[in-house]
């Protein structure tokens, strides 16, 4: 028919791993030109957290920059995750195309799409200078960490309620790509904007029930489940400030508070043991301010008012709130 074209390809992420960095090439885009009209067709796969996955719009240093005006091109420019839709068949101008059921949800989708791989490269250099803990304890909580936390992620997402890996758990994935295995937790964290009262016992109906619960909505709140084992859930609420985001802590015994500071962020999807999960995008910043400029060595003693790199002392609750904002189930 007379069009130009030009295919993008790059390296097969459900193929990258620990173990393979090769990478079979697989087409992402697929521009095509005639005259002064073009068609950008964007390649979607499904990936093993049940989701559809784009790759990212990269030209290669041989291709032609001025094949089509690229920065006009905003859809599939950065990787990208969504959940799979449901398609219609529709007819337009007598061509017969499908077209998402909820194209509103689509459409809303793609303003917070956006996908960080796993940097595998990384992780498996730092398994080469400490090598993994495949001891049948470790092996065993990795199982009960990655079924807690994919049941705490139906349980939010049927709530609606946004959440992002954070703590120990975020560390894993960014550092080497899996759970760590001493750290004997799940965390997440849950801007306070979009706290429910529901969260509770929608957990306590997901059959964990309320280990404590720390602070109240308008400071510092926390909450901690328990899960199977000895493995616990912890959720974390971050409250925003002009030009920081915290979190708080605090000790049942004395009634001390901690807080936490992070830079401001905003959150990418990523997959994580088999799931489709936020992480703040800019991951680095975030684990050097709670882990310091000495993230990628493991510590195995760690004590979480003293430990991280982003701690401050926070006053003392008022002994006449202990019995609100101090809670031990």
């Amino acid at each position: 028919m007379g069009f130009q074209w030009l295919k993008i390809i790059n390296k097969d992420p459900r193929l990258d791993g620990m173990d393979d960095l090769s990478g079979m090439e697989i087409p992402l885009h697929y521009i095509f030109k005639l005259a002064s009209h073009a068609i950008h067709l964007v390649v979607f796969y499904e990936r093993s957290g049940n989701f559809l996955w784009h790759g990212p719009l990269r030209l290669r240093q041989h291709m032609d920059r001025k094949f089509v005006p690229f920065r006009k091109l905003h859809f599939g420019r950065y990787p990208g995750a969504y959940e799979k839709p449901e398609l219609l068949l529709v007819s337009i101008d007598d061509l017969k195309v499908q077209i998402p059921k909820n194209p509103s949800r689509f459409l809303e989708e793609m303003s917070h799409s956006r996908f960080l791989e796993c940097r595998y490269r990384e992780a498996r250099a730092f398994f080469q200078l400490y090598p993994d803990d495949a001891s049948p304890d470790a092996v065993e909580f990795r199982k009960k960490a990655k079924s807690l936390l994919h049941l705490a992620a139906l349980t939010l997402n049927n709530l609606g309620v946004k959440f992002w890996l954070s703590s120990g758990t975020c560390l894993g994935w960014y550092r080497q790509c899996n759970v760590i295995p001493h750290s004997k937790d799940v965390d997440l964290g849950i801007f306070i904007r979009d706290y429910k009262a529901d969260i509770i016992p929608a957990f306590q109906n997901a059959g964990l029930p309320l280990k404590h619960k720390f602070g109240k909505v308008e400071d510092s709140l926390e909450l901690s489940f328990q899960g199977e084992s000895d493995v616990k859930l912890d959720i974390f609420f971050f409250y925003e400030e002009d030009d920081h985001i915290w979190n708080g802590g605090t000790q049942a015994k004395s009634g001390k508070k901690f807080k936490y500071l992070f830079p401001k962020f905003t959150l990418c999807w990523t997959e994580f043991v088999e799931l489709k999960v936020h992480v703040p995008c800019e991951t680095l910043q975030y684990v050097e301010a709670n882990y310091g400029p000495e993230w990628k060595v493991p510590v195995k003693t760690w004590d979480w008012k003293s430990s991280p790199f982003n701690v401050q002392d926070n006053g003392v609750w008022p002994i006449d709130e202990w019995d609100n904002v101090i809670q031990i189930y």
